[in-house]
């Protein structure tokens, strides 16, 4: 692209099946949803690339009903394309990647940084019998039952904001710090579970951390208070389970109203401490 030329912002709605991508981020040599946005976005706008960035990366086997991406291209693309792009993509994506929608961006808008937060959802059957079939794709097995509210109660323990190091990989630079805003289990069929979790952000595979420890509360190998315990020694722990990623999916990320959009991503840059809690000797 030159450097000359006017361009604007997309913002690309999308929904994927994680189960044959090894996530979201391009690879070489494998196949990513990025990577295959990136090459349909290129045919379909006539352009020699283009670059995506996401709300938020998702690992190899997960799913997203509600990921959000954006994309910088040529303002005269957009006009001679804009009002096709969805269609067309459509017709040239793989089946388990669809764009739900096309437009241009707000001002100020960024996908990564401006969000308030991202929302996922935990599907978990305890059915003696397995998983539906149908279901297979969508949904882990837990092979003991499961009492929701004992999974609830440790799960209050958690809400607010911590530094989540115990349920995270760390990356160097990385700060652990999150809000979690909400993480609640009800059962919606006699042998399925649904967890949402929503936080401002995430770090490397928080969510299924989070899981694996209240699935350990829920058929009773752990107290309620366990996950509080573990989350308050604010290091990696091994005795956390991280579940495997066939039961997430990224249902919706939440941004600002569009005058709040630069201010949302300019404070989220910031890198969060927590107020310091006593005096050590």
């Amino acid at each position: 692209m030159d450097d000359n030329d006017t361009t604007v912002r997309l913002r690309l709605d999308i929904a994927y099946d994680g189960t044959d991508f090894s996530g979201w981020a391009v690879q070489p040599g494998r196949r990513t949803v990025q990577g295959e946005l990136e090459a349909a976005l290129a045919r379909v706008l006539r352009l020699p690339s283009v670059s995506l960035t996401c709300a938020g990366r998702t690992d190899a086997g997960v799913h997203a009903r509600g990921q959000v991406a954006q994309a910088d291209i040529p303002a005269a693309t957009w006009e001679s394309e804009g009002e096709r792009v969805a269609r067309r993509l459509a017709g040239v994506l793989p089946k388990d990647v669809r764009v739900t929608g096309a437009r241009l961006a707000p001002p100020g808008f960024d996908a990564r940084f401006s969000p308030l937060f991202r929302r996922y959802a935990y599907q978990v059957s305890d059915a003696p019998y397995g998983v539906d079939p149908l279901l297979r794709r969508y949904v882990l097995w837990h092979r003991s039952p499961l009492d929701a509210d004992r999974m609830n109660e440790a799960a209050a323990r958690l809400v607010g904001e911590h530094d989540f190091a115990a349920f995270c990989r760390k990356r160097e630079g990385a700060t652990t710090i999150r809000e979690l805003l909400r993480l609640e289990w009800e059962r919606t069929d006699r042998y399925l579970l649904r967890g949402t979790i929503q936080a401002d952000a995430f770090c490397h595979n928080m969510v299924r951390a989070l899981v694996g420890a209240l699935l350990a509360v829920g058929d009773g190998r752990r107290g309620v208070t366990w996950p509080g315990e573990v989350l308050g020694a604010a290091v990696r722990d091994s005795s956390v389970h991280v579940v495997g990623p066939e039961g997430l999916s990224l249902e919706e990320v939440r941004y600002p109203a569009d005058g709040e959009l630069a201010e949302r991503a300019t404070s989220t840059r910031r890198v969060r401490t927590l107020p310091c809690r006593g005096h050590s000797a």
